[in-house]
């Protein structure tokens, strides 16, 4: 490999840190989007329990059951929303303002990092054009006069084939897994939204 990377010359440095960073954003948002992360089901039915415990009549104890629901994931920053509203004694329009601020929020959790992935899916194959081009230059470099300089050649050759290689070999995977995880954090989103209207259906009838 190391080899491959000293053939592939300079240009290839910053396809391979791209790649670094496109792997551990994949890495993240896996580990991150999970729905034991995101929307575990206990968390609803916890919240519906609270609502119906009376505790959202005592403003400490709603309080601090609340501040609990919210750390323990995004949803919870949802559904504490509502509840906090509710405990303030606010009307259905107010709960669900609340809850659509919250939501926004965490919308921005799940989005995290997949603008960066993006980009990165974008700019792999033109980085790879550019060592193509660098390569290129090389090889326009080894034709002196008559002759050729086989070495430097052979050199022009590798760097415009590898780095074409390796802008496309990171842009493809970068590119479906930016895919793959929108629909991931789309359907958390989904799941985020039934939720609440579970909740909300469930504050308007007690």
């Amino acid at each position: 490999m190391y080899t491959i990377l000293i053939a592939a010359g300079w240009p290839v440095w910053p396809l391979l840190i791209t790649s670094i960073l496109a792997l551990a954003i994949l890495l993240e948002r896996i580990w991150f989007l999970q729905t034991k992360r995101i929307t575990p089901p206990q968390l609803l039915e916890g919240a519906i329990q609270l609502a119906s415990s009376g505790a959202l009549k005592q403003p400490k104890t709603a309080q601090d059951a609340t501040k609990a629901l919210s750390d323990a994931a995004p949803l919870g920053q949802i559904l504490a929303a509502a509840l906090l509203e509710k405990a303030n004694g606010g009307s259905e329009d107010k709960i669900i303002a609340a809850m659509q601020d919250a939501a926004e929020f965490v919308t921005i959790l799940l989005e995290r990092y997949l603008g960066a992935l993006a980009t990165i899916a974008t700019i792999a194959p033109l980085l790879g054009l550019f060592g193509t081009v660098v390569g290129m230059i090389e090889i326009f470099g080894s034709q002196q006069g008559v002759g050729a300089n086989p070495q430097q050649l052979a050199n022009g050759i590798s760097i415009a084939l590898y780095n074409t290689a390796f802008g496309l070999l990171i842009a493809i995977p970068a590119y479906a897994g930016w895919r793959g995880l929108k629909a991931m954090a789309e359907k958390r989103q989904r799941e985020c939204d039934v939720a609440a209207k579970k909740l909300l259906a469930h504050l308007n009838s007690i």
